[in-house]
């Protein structure tokens, strides 16, 4: 039981919500890159990422794995992708730092997506059971590119003046 709930019900919470994170995270990156920052948009992504990585931490660990490793990492990047958005208005240096951390926040739930995909999806783990093997290493470095192309997209086109971002958020 984790928080009242059964594994598999749990399971599935976490799921869920890692799928409306990256979800969010993409309309957000499309937001982005077309020089619009769908605000609210922001604020799902950000808290749905963030419990992702909280809910990932509360299944049962016998010893560090990879997924608690991201999580961690993703917390990091999370919370400058916070203080850019929510402390610093997106100003100066901070609009592509919040691309750029919200970016890495993304792709690590894609990037275990991918993973678990492949570890419970029959079809995907019958190409790469180990995860060693050349489909699944393929498959990862495509999302890669994927989040190069989009985050380099974001970066050059979202030049919106940090007072808009300000004014919506009051």
């Amino acid at each position: 039981m984790i928080l009242e709930m059964t594994t598999a019900t749990f399971t599935l919470v976490h799921v869920l919500i890692s799928l409306v994170a990256i979800g969010s995270g993409f309309v957000v990156f499309f937001g982005l890159a077309a020089g619009k920052p769908l605000n609210g948009w922001n604020g799902l992504f950000l808290i749905t990422t963030i419990l992702t990585s909280l809910t990932g931490y509360l299944f049962p660990i016998e010893h560090l794995t990879p997924g608690l490793v991201i999580g961690t990492l993703s917390m990091i990047v999370l919370a400058v992708a916070i203080v850019a958005l929510y402390a610093f208005h997106l100003s100066g240096a901070w609009r592509p730092i919040y691309v750029l951390t919200a970016a890495l926040a993304l792709y690590f739930n894609t990037f275990v997506l991918v993973v678990q995909s492949f570890m419970k999806i029959p079809a995907l783990h019958a190409l790469a059971p180990t995860g060693k093997e050349p489909p699944f290493l393929v498959a990862q470095l495509i999302v890669l590119a994927i989040f190069i192309a989009l985050t380099y997209a974001a970066i050059k086109k979202f030049r919106i003046a940090p007072q808009s971002i300000r004014a919506r958020a009051a």
